[in-house]
């Protein structure tokens, strides 16, 4: 497989784990605060934002870029607990 050709294949994966988690949260399948939805977002987005690097595509990058930040940001921020 030529490189072109394996990018197209991980855009692809990341396009659709980035969907499923979208889709889930839409669909009432899936928690927007759940760790599921944010490692799907996370991996998703850091492959594309890859992807959009070569060539450079900025607005790619930026979105990508954030969209990985913010969902790390949600999967590492500590918990709240909630006392009784």
């Amino acid at each position: 497989m030529d490189m072109a050709m394996a990018r197209q294949v991980a855009s692809l994966f990341a396009a659709l784990m980035i969907l499923l988690a979208y889709g889930g949260h839409q669909m009432g399948w899936m928690d927007s605060r759940s760790p599921l939805y944010n490692i799907l977002n996370a991996i998703g987005s850091a492959i594309l934002g890859y992807v959009a690097l070569h060539p450079f595509q900025m607005g790619f990058v930026l979105l990508e870029g954030a969209w990985v930040l913010i969902s790390l940001y949600v999967l590492l921020r500590p918990k709240k607990v909630v006392a009784r």
